[in-house]
C-alpha cells in the first residue's frame, strides 16, 4: 500500500455566519465560511471548520444556507501558505467543499391545513384463476 492516498473530509455541522458569495478577478464564484461541529463524548466542545467552496458549490451554499443552518459537506482537506503584508509566513488548513447537502427538513413552505388520511377504496376483484387438480402436468 505505499502509493494509496486518499483525502477525503464528510462534515455535519451548523453555518456560524451567512455565506457570502465572492467572485474572484477571473470571474469565478467562491464563498468561505465555518461549520461548527460538536465533539463526540462528554466534554461538550466545539470545533469551528474552516471551508471553502467554489463555483456551483458556492453558488448552492449562498442560495440555500444560512447562519444556523445544518449543513453536510464532503470534499477534500487543503493547506497551503503565504506571506502577509509585514512578510510574516502564513498557514491555513481548510476543507474544500466539493458538495453540499440539506439536513433539515424544509420548514419554507407554508403550512396549509392538515393532512387527512386519503378515503379507503376497496381494490379491484382479483383475477379468476383455473385450479389444476394434479401435480403430473407441471413442468418443475
Amino acid at each position: 500500500m505505499a502509493n494509496f492516498n486518499l483525502n477525503k473530509v464528510i462534515l455535519g455541522g451548523r453555518l456560524t455566519a451567512d455565506p457570502e458569495l465572492k467572485t474572484t478577478p477571473q470571474g469565478v464564484a467562491v464563498t468561505s465560511f465555518s461549520v461548527a461541529v460538536n465533539r463526540r463524548g462528554k466534554d461538550a466542545q466545539t470545533d469551528f471548520i474552516n471551508c471553502v467552496a467554489w463555483r456551483q458549490t458556492a453558488d448552492f451554499i449562498c442560495k440555500y444556507f444560512k447562519k444556523g443552518s445544518s449543513i453536510c459537506i464532503s470534499g477534500s482537506i487543503q493547506t497551503r501558505t503565504w506571506n502577509d503584508q509585514q512578510n510574516n509566513k502564513r498557514y491555513a488548513t481548510e476543507v474544500v467543499a466539493e458538495e453540499a447537502y440539506f439536513v433539515d427538513a424544509k420548514t419554507d413552505a407554508p403550512v396549509v391545513g392538515s393532512y387527512e388520511e386519503p378515503a379507503f377504496q376497496t381494490p379491484p376483484s382479483a383475477p379468476k384463476f383455473e385450479e389444476v387438480s394434479g401435480d403430473d402436468d407441471l413442468p418443475f
